[in-house]
């Protein structure tokens, strides 16, 4: 098991060297657990987290797509709040499927461009 999240680490430092979060234009970085989904708005020239948004407060009976697909939406909400239209896309080494392809998908939904 150790193995597998070594190379996920080293996938995700790789998408890393190429995405970079300004404050106008933050990184939207995923991390993925078994039970859980979470999103955070990076700003990487000052190294602060401007928003962040976990499925563990939220209560309910989804599938974890669906419930995915919740976060990334209101992710989008509070980051246009921010007036952030434009977020780079960071997949945190995970391949773009199931539960990452269905948060980026809320996201758009909700207002975000990528």
């Amino acid at each position: 098991m150790l193995e597998k999240k070594a190379k996920r680490i080293i996938r995700h430092k790789r998408v890393r060297a190429k995405a970079d979060g300004t404050a106008t234009k933050p990184r939207l970085c995923v991390f993925r657990s078994n039970q859980h989904i979470y999103a955070q708005l990076i700003d990487d020239a000052t190294g602060k987290t401007i928003l962040a948004v976990s499925d563990v407060s939220v209560k309910g009976k989804d599938n974890k797509s669906d419930s995915s697909k919740k976060i990334g939406n209101e992710i989008a909400k509070k980051a246009v709040e921010k007036k952030i239209t434009e977020v780079i896309f960071d997949r945190g080494g995970y391949k773009y499927h199931g539960r990452v392809k269905a948060l980026a998908e809320g996201a758009r939904e909700g207002g975000l461009k990528f």
